[in-house]
């Protein structure tokens, strides 16, 4: 079992940046996918970014590439979306997912957080 726990989300300009955080409890994070997934009020759960157990390969949406980042430390359980130029389209609660197959899609994860909300005003 693996428990998702998201903050650093807020309210902030156009333009401005905000690093969410997700920290991990169980024993086999560091075997597991990370990625992160948003969900704008009334628009279905879209892929962010996914990052795979060892770093090795991230997969990230064309709508924010070269604007977020996601990482990740498995000595801290712990994974980062660092984003930045944020734009109001980018207001939605983020949620972080994990899981050993994970990719774009959010059947490939088992668990996740109760997410965090991300405002960005004009």
């Amino acid at each position: 079992q693996v428990q998702l726990e998201e903050s650093g989300g807020g309210l902030v300009q156009a333009g401005g940046s905000l690093r969410l955080s997700c920290a991990a409890s169980g024993r086999t994070f560091s075997r597991y996918t990370m990625g992160w997934f948003r969900q704008a009020p009334g628009k279905e759960r879209e892929f962010v970014e996914a990052i795979t157990w060892n770093g090795g390969r991230i997969f990230a949406a064309d709508s924010v590439k070269g604007r977020f980042t996601i990482s990740r430390d498995n000595a801290k359980n712990t994974v980062y979306l660092q984003m930045n130029n944020l734009k109001p389209e980018d207001t939605a609660v983020y949620y972080c997912a994990t899981g050993i197959g994970g990719g774009y899609y959010s059947r490939e994860y088992t668990y996740w957080g109760q997410g965090t909300q991300v405002t960005v005003s004009s």
